[in-house]
């Protein structure tokens, strides 16, 4: 089979199937490989079209974090701020940029990123450095505020603040599915399929555990380990490693400069009880949050803890809001959006073109499951305080705005996907 024929093979082969028919397989071989070729190296394209259902699910996943966000910080916002628009204005701009930022990014195709995989890592690796220059080795607060002993934002000019840990979890969802994508069969063996990856997580989890951001390097590390268990590295790989990075890390935890990660584990055993010294104020009042709102809530807008009891209601812990307020039956509603969320991004990744498009998608779905079920887990106290905030829900312009870009980044996966089009 000559070069030519093998390329016009490959190239039917992701064509779907209704357009299998007609002058796309009559054409002769090199006008379709011309075409093919075309395709490929298109830098915006339309494809077949966005998949509905999951911009559906993004659109009204975001309009109720809005609602939610007003509801739940306006007393706050009016206390502190002397407006009970200030958090909420400021979200729907941002979510405006974003879904516009969404839309657009939906049409670049997600191919490209196979080049764009190294300048991005290594954005996001300069920026978790700078964090640590500007904050605990020159202490430039202007730059780098330092918030209860922790260096994790960049403040530009006082007018956006944001972590780059946000960065850096797209930044290694993208390199590490190029680099399976790329090492293929070879993910089997401990130099390809663990040597590489393990040395990157390690660069970004160092850079992030220095910030004393736990709640971040397990993120990371849990979509680093799921990308990889999923791309075809051995089991007995993780068991080995997970034994010595179980030691380091405990070691870590409990020294000295992470003990207020130990507080938060005793506060959590026992939060109506700590030990001395152990704040639980928050976990007690969120728990309060979700038992006042029974099976139907209190209803929307109408919670108490809200009222300077539960603190900056409109982060964290805005779940417990929305349990006071819509009770059992509409956080169960919520906790639905997010699992039709999660199993519509796998079905995409599952659908897309190639192996890259697939550990692409799978890492942001991962992500942003990863988060809610943490963030949920950590209001209603199963999990220790780890701060950790909930897509589309918690206020936070710039997390909410790189949260939509990857949601485009989805959306391109789906408009090149090999499911039907509504």
């Amino acid at each position: 089979m000559s070069d030519n024929t093998r390329g016009v093979a490959r190239g039917l082969r992701r064509i779907p199937r209704q357009r299998q028919t007609g002058v796309v397989t009559t054409m002769d071989g090199k006008r379709l490989v011309r075409r093919l070729e075309r395709t490929r190296f298109t830098l915006f394209s339309r494809g077949g079209g966005i998949d509905m259902p999951m911009l559906f699910l993004i659109l009204t996943l975001l309009s109720v974090g809005l609602v939610m966000l007003f509801s739940a910080s306006y007393a706050f916002a009016y206390y502190y701020y002397g407006s009970s628009y200030f958090f909420v204005a400021r979200q729907g701009v941002f979510a405006l940029v974003g879904v516009a930022a969404m839309l657009f990014l939906s049409t670049f195709d997600y191919h490209h990123y196979h080049k764009l995989n190294v300048p991005i890592f290594g954005v996001a690796v300069g920026l978790l450095a700078a964090v640590l220059i500007f904050g605990p080795l020159l202490k430039v607060d202007a730059i780098v505020p330092n918030r209860n002993g922790a260096y994790r934002w960049i403040n530009l000019f006082n007018i956006i603040e944001f972590q780059p840990s946000e960065v850096a979890k797209f930044a290694l969802i993208l390199m590490f599915a190029h680099l399976i994508s790329v090492n293929g069969p070879k993910m089997a063996t401990f130099r390809q399929g663990v040597v590489p990856f393990f040395g990157i997580l390690g660069i970004v989890d160092g850079l992030v555990i220095l910030e004393k951001h736990v709640s971040a390097t397990l993120i990371i590390s849990l979509i680093a380990v799921l990308l990889m268990f999923i791309g075809g590295t051995k089991l007995r790989y993780f068991l080995i490693i997970a034994g010595i990075g179980g030691l380091a890390l405990s070691a870590i935890i409990f020294s000295q400069n992470f003990s207020y990660a130990m507080a938060r584990v005793q506060g959590w055993l026992d939060p109506f009880n700590p030990p001395e010294g152990v704040d639980t104020w928050q976990t007690v009042q969120s728990l309060y949050a979700i038992g006042s709102g029974q099976l139907l809530g209190v209803g929307i807008g109408q919670s108490r803890q809200k009222y300077l009891y539960l603190p900056e209601p409109q982060n964290d812990f805005i779940f417990a809001i929305v349990c006071e307020e819509l009770g059992f039956i509409g956080a169960l509603i919520v906790i639905i959006l997010f699992a039709l969320f999660i199993w519509r991004g796998v079905y995409i990744s599952l659908h897309a073109r190639d192996r890259f498009g697939t550990l692409l998608g799978l890492g942001i779905t991962f992500q942003f499951g990863i988060q809610a079920i943490l963030n949920i887990c950590v209001v209603t106290n199963t999990i220790p305080n780890t701060g950790i905030a909930l897509p589309f829900f918690s206020y936070g312009g710039t997390a909410l705005l790189m949260l939509l870009a990857e949601m485009g980044v989805l959306l391109s996966i789906s408009r090149h996907s090999v499911i039907e089009k509504t």
